[in-house]
Parts: structure tokens; C-alpha cells; sequence
């Protein structure tokens, strides 16, 4: 019975980027990383399907308008809570 080999997402960003150099054949590198090039493929097929989200993730820091206005809008409640307070205090 064989064990299934885990690998980590750096390992095989090592290796998706050493296959898109193109300096050695999918098999050379199937051979040289112990994998099967079916692997290495869907490997290389996952990666390249995922690298649009890294240009993404920069976009989607950015807040919509709407969260911009309710946190403009929780900032003034704050404000007017902590004024109210201290107007009940000094009318004690």
C-alpha cells in the first residue's frame, strides 16, 4: 500500500514556475521531482487558473461606497455618544 505524498503550496509554486521556464521537458521534471506529469500538468493548470486573483486582492481592499458611509455614519454616532455622555455628566 503506498502513502499519498502531501505537498506544500510552496513546493509546488517551485516547481509550476521551474515548468514554465520552459528549460526542462515535463517528463525531465516529473522524473526529477519524483511526480507523475498528469500531476505536474493540473498543477500548472491550477496555478495558472489562479494568478488573476493576485492582480485582484489590490481591488478588493478597497471599500465600496456604502461601507465608506456606514463607517463615516459609526464614527459620528461614536462621537455623539461619547458627547452625549459627557454633557449628562456635567449637568450632574
Amino acid at each position: 500500500m503506498t502513502t499519498r505524498r502531501k505537498f506544500t503550496s510552496k513546493f509546488k509554486t517551485k516547481v509550476v514556475l521551474e515548468l514554465l521556464k520552459e528549460r526542462s521537458s515535463l517528463a525531465e521534471l516529473a522524473q526529477k521531482y519524483e511526480l507523475s506529469p498528469q500531476q505536474l500538468s493540473n498543477w500548472k493548470r491550477e496555478f495558472l487558473n489562479g494568478a488573476e486573483e493576485v492582480f485582484e486582492k489590490s481591488s478588493k481592499n478597497k471599500k465600496n461606497p456604502a461601507d465608506e458611509e456606514k463607517d463615516q455614519l459609526l464614527k459620528t454616532i461614536g462621537k455623539l455618544k461619547v458627547e452625549n455622555d459627557f454633557l449628562k455628566d456635567a449637568l450632574r
